[in-house]
């Protein structure tokens, strides 16, 4: 058997960790639909029956997947929610990681492109849930922090969206600064309340 056919050996974390790597990528690209454990498998150098193995259910995976995401955000950051001016530290996260032309963000793209299948899509919504907008709440003063934790939410995918993967042009080609400016504004009034 020649040498670079042979299937990769390596240890029971090794496995896992390609898996989930080649999962994250599979559904970023193809969506929860779009994609089959068998493709996962081979992407990871094994097969399906290690992918049922180790995370039981395309299901379960993809839950770990959208986990996984949300625990390597690129915007919601950890260090973001304790700087002090909570909403100039996202606003400039969010200006500087969503320039138009750049690859959009691959937890963004596994949530969005999951929306085709009510099981994955309870499941992104179900971790959206749990980690940032959990996140979001802790740190929101005032009234209604949770709906306004959400609405920071939903200000952070929609100018993803309308920057990065649809190019608004106003959005697109602005002034970062400007962009930062006018997102601080808003968010400051979400995260405080007034």
């Amino acid at each position: 058997m020649p040498e670079d056919s042979r299937p990769r050996r390596r240890g029971a974390a090794a496995t896992r960790k390609a898996i989930l790597e080649s999962a994250r990528k599979a559904f970023a690209r193809s969506g929860y639909d779009g994609v089959g454990v068998r493709e996962i498998a081979a992407d990871a150098g094994c097969t399906a029956i290690l992918v049922n193995r180790y995370f039981g259910s395309k299901e379960q995976l993809f839950q770990e997947v959208v986990v996984d995401a949300m625990n390597s955000a690129e915007v919601l950051r950890r260090d973001v929610f304790g700087d002090k001016d909570r909403a100039r530290a996202l606003a400039e996260a969010l200006v500087d990681r969503t320039a138009y032309g750049e690859p959009a963000l691959e937890g963004l793209l596994i949530v969005l492109r999951a929306l085709s299948n009510p099981a994955a899509t309870r499941t992104a919504r179900e971790q959206i849930e749990n980690h940032h907008h959990r996140q979001l709440t802790d740190v929101v003063r005032g009234p209604h922090a949770a709906e306004r934790a959400a609405l920071i939410v939903s200000v952070i995918v929609g100018f993803q969206v309308m920057r990065q993967m649809y190019g608004i042009e106003a959005l697109a080609s602005a002034d970062p600064q400007v962009l930062t400016d006018l997102l601080t504004a808003q968010l400051e009034q979400l995260f405080l309340g007034d």
